[in-house]
């Protein structure tokens, strides 16, 4: 497959509506690491890997033939949009990875859009997500969201957190519209990802509830406006905040490579900006705000034990096996806030160191954001009293 881009001569600097590399001190961060060395899988519509951006960064021939089917055709843009916000290059005028140098494995799958063969030929969210946890794989980035539909994606799940992964996933965007819990977010072994805007408060669409774990920015996000992947858009949700998260685990990877899972996960959490006690966790945004940069600059953070779950009390008895060593608040919400009490603000920018869709007409942000149906289980994660 390749994509239709306009001459690079008429691209417009997307990276300069990446406020969120600012705000999150990426240029700090990459004098430290780049996330070289760590693979991501993308579950997701498909990766096109012939955008500028992501030219060099897809491994698809790492991804098993029994689910490869049309895995680079990208019909709407946005599991490619989530990989370059994951590790895109920034080549050509194109979004630039908060871990740049991390690599893409696709894996895609059903998001209500396919017909005729390619439902049929297109693999489950269970089987991908084993594929992706047989991979070599460190992370699994799952930008979407639907309802409980018992199709095993559990199992699967259990067979990823044992295999050693982290799991990252959008925590939904129905806080207001009812705010429904999205699957496979809401699952043990899953870290639910919140969505932030500029100044640190969760978005008012941003699903709400004991099952979120993280938060990342999440508003004002460029990516593919379609699968022509002629422009990017101004979007928003809390799928390009899930792939921020992703990129930041592969960062502390990359920089601690013999870490675990547990180890990579509780460093976000005990560094993560939050104006509550870590010991209670907001329903808006869970822990607080990832900072990457925070563990990265702290030569000697301690990363705890490598065997013990941080979120034990949410997965219950769901552990994940260490991993193998890599081979190379206020209570008042503001106007984008959610509507219930609560702490909603993580915090500003990392200082020591939307709504509505916008077209920048440039080589190439996704669409609305993608609710990829079949996820889900009849097995909740544990409540917090948050």
């Amino acid at each position: 497959m390749s994509a239709t881009l306009a001459p690079e001569a008429a691209a417009v600097d997307i990276q300069s509506k990446e406020w969120y590399l600012d705000f999150m001190g990426a240029d700090d961060i990459w004098k430290i690491s780049t996330g070289k060395g760590v693979k991501v899988a993308v579950i997701d519509s498909g990766v096109n890997p012939a955008t500028p951006s992501l030219k060099g960064q897809v491994l698809v021939d790492e991804v098993p033939k029994s689910v490869s089917y049309h895995v680079t055709h990208d019909k709407d843009g946005h599991g490619t949009s989530m990989a370059e916000i994951i590790a895109g290059t920034g080549a050509g005028g194109g979004i630039k990875g908060l871990a740049p140098d991390a690599k893409i494995i696709p894996f895609r799958i059903d998001g209500g859009g396919l017909v005729g063969e390619e439902i049929a030929r297109t693999p489950s969210v269970p089987k991908a997500i084993r594929a992706a946890a047989d991979s070599d794989a460190r992370i699994i980035n799952m930008s979407f969201g639907g309802g409980d539909v018992h199709d095993g994606t559990d199992t699967a799940i259990k067979y990823a957190v044992s295999k050693g992964k982290l799991l990252f996933a959008a925590i939904g965007n129905d806080g207001d519209k009812g705010n429904m819990p999205s699957y496979p977010a809401n699952f043990p072994g899953v870290i639910g990802v919140s969505a932030l805007d500029k100044t640190g408060t969760v978005a008012k669409f941003s699903t709400y509830g004991n099952y979120v774990d993280l938060s990342a920015p999440g508003l004002h996000v460029p990516s593919w406006c379609d699968g022509t992947f002629t422009e990017y858009c101004d979007t928003r949700g809390t799928s390009p905040a899930s792939a921020i998260a992703s990129a930041s685990a592969a960062l502390i990877w990359s920089a601690h490579p013999d870490w675990t899972a547990n180890q990579v996960l509780r460093s976000l959490v005990d560094t993560a900006a939050r104006d509550w006690p870590k010991d209670t966790p907001s329903k808006y945004l869970g822990y607080g705000g990832v900072r990457p940069r925070r563990v990265l600059i702290n030569k000697n953070i301690d990363p705890g034990p490598p065997d013990v779950d941080p979120l034990a009390a949410e997965n219950g008895t769901l552990s994940a096996s260490p991993s193998p060593s890599a081979k190379t608040p206020s209570d008042k919400p503001s106007k984008e806030a959610g509507s219930a009490g609560g702490p909603t603000s993580a915090a500003a920018k990392d200082t020591d160191s939307g709504s509505g869709t916008q077209t920048w007409v440039i080589i190439g942000a996704v669409a609305a954001v993608l609710v990829i149906g079949g996820a889900g289980f009849a097995v909740l994660r544990a409540r917090r009293n948050a």
